[in-house]
């Protein structure tokens, strides 16, 4: 025994097998093994048997030991044979090889209860018989394994009745025939028994079986049982279920088991050799003799024929005897005894008998949860089975049923009013809830949630066992006596429908459909109470809190079914009565998976057919799941289980499970009408579109059968590549008479092809595409995707086993399936969660394709334009890297002109590191399968954004480098100055060196001279003054417009023309005269109705805002802080938006501008510019007006001054003279860089913009709604370009203001502190490059070169200082201990958080540098609310499209004829039956066809959404006056709001965070 165990790697095991060892897909489970090396047979024989493959038994090892055959020299004509023979040497011994049953009971030994009951179970479909006693192999202790039994159940009919009985073979009463033998015999007891029970299959194992070996080491004492079950039909065997026992090896030696079998036994067959009164077993016969059951001897050694010896005692001779012959006499005889006395006995009486030991009882968490289960179903005693649901899982019932009608009405709107319908629904929804909510939590589901509570795992999985076989147990007979019912009713409409008398038929079908509602009634199961969990765990979200009578937090309830479902259990998905998926409970369970499990890789595989096709079984036998299988509508709805994948297959199939959903039938018999065409449909589209893999079941080849299913899935694939999802499907045809018939398959494969192809354009049609051929829809290969399957049974049932043939078609099936799932995209949980969403969300719309929002693609491209925010950041942070050195060289007069293969060369390093990054992104990325669609278009995005980057980085330098020579004239003089104050100051310190200690003397010297060198300057300079761009501006217009301009003295007097909330008044529309002549009207005949439509407004501020984007880039190219402001900008700026506007009137038909339009755009565009023009010339004016520069430098010329007077050297002086020059150029280097730095920084750890486009809107919504600042709010609808910058620009400053100390100043100074320490290393390198010491001049060239890439410092900057008689050497050493420590220090203490920004030029600001990234993005808005699309590409592919939208009355749109303001919503209006007025083509459209108006209409992608949307409706009330008084309309009567639209400001940010 321990070298079987040995042999089968069975030793030394510390833990038993588990079902999840055996059901896992493993390279060795996708392998058709017919024979297998000793260590795999254990591993083998389950899998094939867990396939229902009843050749498990039969499986050979490989030969190791192979027979040599002796090559004798002789001649071949001369040679003899006996001698030949005789020196061969002896073949492998029969008795080395493992005998099959060792296999199967090394098995059941070494295998866990679950598995244990599992293996049993497929034993008994595989028609074996199993083990009823078993001596344990070591203790031999006798166990009867009870458990095993509790999943089997046997289906019979009898000849008389014809009733059809289905029993758990455990409750089963049937008569029992027991088989001894006594002694060793020729004839096998076995073979013999089989003949009784099937002539065709080997129901127990015998000597002749194949693999058979004569030495067997587990079967001895065994006791194996097997049930005849009659068909009802006339050459059944016998006519009752009878149960065959067989006790294996010799009687005599197993005396309990004797004992146990004689005492159940209605008949006791003894196999002996002969009657010997000295044989050892004589006492025993004599035993059995005198026992009043009925005996039967068959004797080994006799010839004789079947003679009754007295009464109830037979004899038969089976020496010589034909086996038929001996086989019908002994079932004659056993006929004849179970007619006279006619006992019975249940397996479960086995359990009553001392000293052995029951499965059941011997292991404590069985037990423990069979009382548990026990308990369950004592509560249901004496109830009837109808009203079970209803009085224990209330919420499941006609509340959950009006919340899925409700939900449906919702999505699919009817009335006038569908803001105001939506809302009353969505509150009626509410009250289900909240009535769900009130429901007292029933004894029941508490007893079932304690024990799902429970950490004991073994104990809670026996638990769920129990409960539903108990529960099977107690509702099986009802529900027998009602499919009865059921049937014979249907069979009487069916002959009624050929009669005309329609009253009697109705009547029927009425009766029919009531037993209909009683069998789904009494139907109850383990899916009824987890979906009864499901509906506590919605119910308590809705209202969001917790059921008092619930143990703990409602929120622990998905954890439960998580658990269920990594267990193996099945969970229901959609659910079968309300035909409705429970999306929050599925969602919050796979939750809970992700949570468990982490986000792993899962293969979705799906199966559709028609109802009875064998969809549940098929999966049985491929995966070894528990699907409830039998005839009539067994599934409902769609179940999801998952099957794990082994770790050495993970990498290989590139997903770690399997998730198999099984599906009601298609065209099931108690639906009737319309409806059915319906809900296949949905049902179909649903499990279509969620899984990788669809498997299409059909069963036989009927034609109009295999059209109506065909048809309903063509319909479901179409949708699918409609809204681009690309599932994949293989045909199963079932039941094929001849499979291995290759032409007539062939044959088959082409019919099916042309039906496909012809459903294709029948659907087509009515989908309203053109597509002519199946493979157009999908990729489908009708060689590859289409498998012919072999009938199930091989035989009649109810005594035939699962065909073999059927089991390698499963297998190769398998193969095919796994071949697919290499090739598929990756779908992780949370891709599936979000799948689930997003079809039943547009399933439960009318229109599926224009309904359905792909989450998966939304998650995904977000995700591609976070990448791309980040690649593209990349580019342009190396390119103002660049633009800066380039800058300063320019200002250095280092190079004189940039070319474009320059900027190219520079950006070239970034540029190769994000093609890199994107292609690692493209190609490892979870969703690449998604992503792959999208990279070309970006990679050409990329490429043009680094294009257009190099073209304004060198437009901009070339405008730097114009402008050098246009101020070249202001540097010269400015230098001039200094250098003229330095000789001045350096003769008037020569002359007062006697007096070098007299501070107060030299300071009030110094002072005399410094004044009237100021005052020469002014005289000889022009002063720059402060400058006034409003008036300017007004003065300009003055010369335009003098009439309508010179009144308006102040501000206030203008319009923004960016608030206003209507463009009405600033136009006059035209008339036309009969003639076709225009006719103006003058302003005071302008008729009251005469108002811009919506798509006018929109047109009007779509001018105003491009205008004001051209301006504002104009005014930056102006460059004021470097070339100083003049009013001819103004001019240009006028003009241009005086072309812009006589261009688009131009295009206009309809009306024209007043000049108040004109004029107020100007002054609004100024207005705004103002502040920035402003704060640039005062930059420009503090650099370059002679007299406020120098008065800077005062203090920098008193200290050189000093200097002179104390006799310093001519190094000490020139040091301090370079050191003061390079104080600005190291301020404003600083000040670029750490801007630069603080940008990148803030675009990484910003939590308003460190995403993407969606992630700044929501926190922009955020802000709004907590400043509640309405004029702001008027501002990001109408001008959200605007509102944008502000935020940018209040984030940026609220960042630098809370982290000045922590982040800012510390980058300033450690930004100074490289600076210096490239200063110094300049200067010591230019000092070592200087050969003759007193070389100052060279030295100057070498140290300015080096440092021209990162400061505005050149030699010119010093042209008029002497330097002739300073040492190098010296200098460097004045410079790095001396000078330069000193400014450093000095710019360092000026450091603040007002100087930051204040010192930076206009567009080197984070904030600005923030903007130009962030606002290169899409700015169209939705025609209707104003929404913005919020793509990050301003030129991107495909529609525009946005997270949610907004009321459109926010956008002034109203009812026409009326004053009322809209409260319609694009995405709840879209699925509405109303129409909008479309003034552009004077027609109405409808909603549900939008894109049909054309222009923007078209390029909008708007979904229906029917969720609360709370953050919109609670603006509408927050602000409802405020509304009304800027548009001067009102939300009444037809727009009056809905009071469920008062939602609290917290909720209203809580939905920011779910819909972005």
């Amino acid at each position: 025994m321990n070298n079987l165990f040995k042999r089968l790697q069975l030793e030394g095991r510390c833990h038993k097998l588990r079902p999840a060892d055996v059901l896992q897909i493993s390279a060795h489970s996708l392998q058709s093994h017919e024979s297998c090396a000793e260590d795999e047979l254990i591993l083998t024989f389950l899998q094939k048997l867990l396939m229902m493959n009843y050749r498990a038994r039969y499986i050979k090892t490989n030969e190791t030991n192979e027979e040599e055959i002796i090559q004798q020299e002789n001649n071949e004509d001369d040679f003899d044979i006996f001698e030949e023979m005789s020196l061969s040497k002896k073949g492998t011994s029969q008795s080395e090889r493992i005998h099959p049953m060792d296999v199967q009971m090394a098995a059941f030994h070494c295998v866990d209860g679950f598995l244990k009951q599992l293996m049993v179970t497929k034993l008994s479909q595989c028609q074996y018989a199993l083990p009823l006693l078993v001596p344990d192999p070591f203790t031999r202790q006798i166990e009867f394994p009870l458990w095993t039994f509790r999943q089997i159940n046997k289906s019979w009919k009898l000849r008389k009745t014809k009733n059809s009985q289905i029993q758990p073979i455990y409750k089963a009463e049937t008569p029992t025939v027991s088989f001894f033998r006594f002694g060793s015999m020729s004839s096998s007891k076995s073979e013999l028994m089989n003949s009784l029970i099937s002539e065709k299959h080997n129901t127990f194992f015998h000597r002749n079986c194949p693999g058979s070996s004569r030495t067997r080491v587990l079967m001895d004492g065994v006791v194996e049982i097997a049930w005849f079950c009659p068909s009802g039909s006339y050459d059944d065997k016998f006519n009752d279920c009878v149960a065959f026992c067989n006790l294996h090896g010799d009687a005599g030696d197993h005396e309990k088991q004797l004992q146990i079998l004689t005492e159940m036994a209605s008949v006791i067959v003894v196999l002996l050799s002969k009657l010997d009164r000295k044989d050892r077993h004589a006492e025993n016969i004599q035993i059995l003799s005198k026992n009043r059951k009925p005996l039967i001897f068959l004797f080994t050694e006799e010839e004789s024929t079947l003679i009754e010896t007295r009464k109830g005692k037979y004899k038969i001779g089976l020496k010589d005897r034909n086996q038929s012959d001996v086989s019908d006499e002994l079932r004659r005889a056993i006929n004849d005894c179970l007619s006279k006395s006619y006992s019975t006995f249940r397996l479960e009486d086995v359990s009553k008998h001392s000293d052995i030991r029951v499965d059941e009882e011997d292991d404590v968490d069985c037990r423990r949860g069979r009382e548990a289960a026990q308990q369950m179903i004592d509560l249901l005693e004496k109830k009837d089975l109808t009203e079970i649901k209803e009085s224990f899982l209330p919420l499941q019932g006609k509340l959950w049923h009006q919340w899925c009608q409700k939900n449906k009405e919702l999505h699919r709107p009817r009335g006038d009013k569908p803001e105001m319908d939506i809302s009353i629904k969505q509150t009626r929804m509410k009250k289900i809830r909240e009535q769900q909510h009130n429901y007292d939590i029933s004894q029941f589901m508490k007893l079932f949630i304690k024990e799902m509570s429970s950490d004991n795992e073994h104990k809670k999985m026996f638990f769920l066992k129990w409960l539903g076989i108990l529960l099977d147990e107690y509702t099986s007979a009802d529900l027998s006596a009602l499919h009865h019912k059921y049937d014979e009713k249907w069979s009487e409409v069916v002959k009624l429908k050929g009669k005309c008398d329609k009253s009697v038929l109705n009547a029927e079908q009425t009766e029919l459909e009531k037993i209909s509602e009683k069998l789904r009634a009494a139907t109850f199961g383990l899916e009824h109470i987890m979906r009864e969990i499901g509906q506590i765990y919605e119910s308590c979200s809705s209202v969001k809190k917790n059921k008092k009578d619930l143990q703990f937090h409602f929120s622990s309830l998905p954890s439960l079914a998580a658990e269920m479902m990594i267990s193996g259990f099945p969970l229901e998905l959609m659910d079968g009565d309300a035909a409705h998926v429970p999306v929050i409970w599925i969602s919050a369970v796979l939750d809970q998976l992700i949570q468990k499990l982490g986000d792993q890789r899962v293969f979705v595989l799906s199966v559709l057919g028609l109802q009875s096709s064998g969809k549940s079984t098929m999966l049985n036998a491929m995966f070894g799941l528990q699907f409830a299988v039998s005839a009539g509508r067994c599934t409902r709805g769609a179940f999801m289980q998952l099957v794990r994948v082994s770790d050495e297959m993970k990498t290989q199939m590139n997903f770690d499970y399997i998730l198999v959903v099984d599906t009601e039938g298609l065209r099931a018999q108690e639906l009737a009408g319309r409806s059915t065409r319906h809900h296949d449909n949905e049902l179909a589209t649903f499990v279509v579109g969620i899984a990788n893999l669809t498997l299409i079941n059909i069963f036989g080849e009927n034609p109009s059968e295999m059209q109506d299913i065909l048809q309903i899935v063509v319909q479901a694939f179409m949708r699918m590549k409609k809204v681009r999802l690309n599932p994949s499907c293989v045909f199963v045809h079932q039941n094929v008479s001849d499979v291995t018939a290759g032409q007539k398959n062939m044959e088959a494969r082409r019919r099916l092809q042309e039906t496909l192809d012809e459903m294709t354009k029948l659907t087509a049609e009515e989908e309203h595409c053109k597509i002519e051929c199946f493979s157009d829809v999908i990729r489908f290969d009708v060689h590859n995707d289409v498998k012919y399957f072999a009938q199930f049974w091989e035989g009649s049932p109810p005594m035939a086993p699962t065909n073999p043939n059927y089991c390698e078609n499963i297998q190769e099936l398998k193969k095919t399936i796994m071949s697919h799932a290499t090739e598929s995209n990756r779908m992780v949980l949370k891709d599936l969660k979000d799948r689930i969403k997003d079809l039943w969300e547009a399933l439960v719309n009318e229109q599926f394709v224009f309904s359905f929002r792909n989450s998966l693609e939304i998650s995904a491209y977000r995700k591609l334009e976070a990448k791309y925010n980040k690649w593209s950041w990349s580019l342009r942070a190396a390119m103002m890297e660049t633009e800066n050195k380039l800058h300063n060289k320019i200002e250095n007069e280092a190079i004189h002109e940039v070319e474009e293969t320059d900027l190219q060369r520079e950006l070239k390093k970034t540029s190769e590191e994000v093609e890199k990054s994107m292609s690692e992104f493209f190609e490892k990325d979870k969703d690449k399968y998604v992503l792959i669609q999208w990279k070309t278009s970006f990679e050409i995005k990329i490429k043009e954004l680094q294009e257009n980057i190099v073209r304004e980085t060198k437009r901009k330098l070339n405008e730097i480098l114009h402008q050098r020579d246009l101020k070249k004239k202001i540097d010269a003089q400015r230098t001039h100055h200094e250098n003229t104050l330095i000789v001045k100051s350096k003769q008037l310190a020569l002359k007062l060196k006697d007096k070098a200690n007299d501070e107060e003397t030299l300071k009030m010297k110094f002072d005399l001279f410094w004044k009237q060198c100021v005052k020469k300057i002014m005289t000889d300079s022009c002063v720059i003054r402060d400058i006034d761009i409003l008036r300017d501006v007004r003065e300009i217009l003055i010369d335009i417009y003098h009439f309508q301009v010179h009144h308006r003295k102040e501000d206030s007097m203008y319009k923004n023309i960016f608030s206003v909330p209507s463009y009405s008044e600033y136009v006059i529309f035209r008339k036309f005269t009969n003639s076709g002549t225009e006719e103006t009207l003058k302003d005071e005949t302008l008729e009251s109705d005469d108002t811009l439509s919506p798509e006018d407004e929109t047109q009007i501020r779509s001018l105003v805002t491009d205008v004001q984007q051209q301006t504002d880039k104009m005014i930056q190219s102006f460059n004021i802080s470097k070339m100083g402001y003049d009013i001819s900008y103004i001019q240009q700026l006028t003009n241009y938006i005086k072309m812009r506007v006589k261009e688009y009137e131009e295009k206009t038909v309809k009306y024209k501008f007043k000049n108040e339009f004109f004029i107020d755009l100007v002054y609004s565009i100024c207005m705004t510019a103002n502040e920035m023009i402003t704060d640039q010339h005062r930059l420009f004016r503090d650099a370059n007006d002679p007299v406020i520069y120098v008065e800077k430098k005062k203090e920098e010329y008193y200290s050189i001054f000093q200097k002179y007077c104390r006799g310093a050297t001519s190094a000490a002086i020139f040091g301090n003279i370079i050191c003061q020059k390079l104080k600005e150029p190291i301020e404003q280097s600083v000040y670029k860089k750490t801007a630069r730095d603080l940008t990148g920084e803030m675009r990484s750890n910003c939590e308003s913009l460190n995403g993407n486009r969606s992630n700044l809107e929501k926190h922009i919504l955020k802000t709004l709604a907590e400043e509640e600042d309405f004029d702001k709010y008027m501002k990001y609808i109408h001008n959200p370009r605007d509102h944008f910058k502000s935020f940018i620009r209040d984030e940026v400053s609220r960042y630098i203001t809370d982290k000045f100390n922590v982040n800012v100043l510390p980058k300033m100074k450690e930004n100074i502190k490289l600076l210096s320490q490239k200063i110094i290393k300049a200067a010591h390198e230019s000092a070592g490059c200087v050969k003759v010491n007193k070389d100052v001049g060279l030295w100057l060239k070498i140290f300015t070169q080096q440092l021209s890439d990162v400061l505005i410092f050149s030699e010119k900057d010093l042209s008029g200082v002497k330097h002739d008689d300073v040492d190098v050497k010296l200098l460097e050493d004045v410079i790095q201990k001396n000078e330069l420590p000193a400014v450093m220090s000095e710019i360092c203490s000026r450091f603040n958080r007002n100087t930051f920004p204040a010192n930076l030029d206009y567009k080197s600001r984070p904030d600005e540098l923030l903007i130009d990234h962030f606002c290169q993005c899409c700015w169209v808005q939705c025609p209707f609310c104003k929404t913005t699309c919020t793509n990050t590409i301003e030129e991107h592919d495909g529609d525009h499209s946005a997270p949610f939208h907004r009321v459109t009355g926010l956008n002034g749109w109203f009812y026409r004829g009326t004053t009322y303001l809209s409260i319609e919503i694009c995405t709840s209006a879209v699925a509405s039956k109303r129409y909008f007025y479309h003034s552009e083509s004077y027609i109405t459209v409808p909603w549900k066809n939008y894109r049909r108006a054309g222009g923007d209409y078209a390029d909008w992608r708007i979904t229906p959404d029917f969720s609360e949307l709370p953050y919109w409706k609670w603006f509408v009330c927050r602000f409802q006056k405020d509304l009304e008084e800027y548009y001067s309309k009102t939300f009444r009567r037809i727009s009056r709001i809905p009071s469920e639209w008062k939602y609290t400001k917290p909720e209203a940010l809580e939905s920011l965070d779910q819909c972005i």
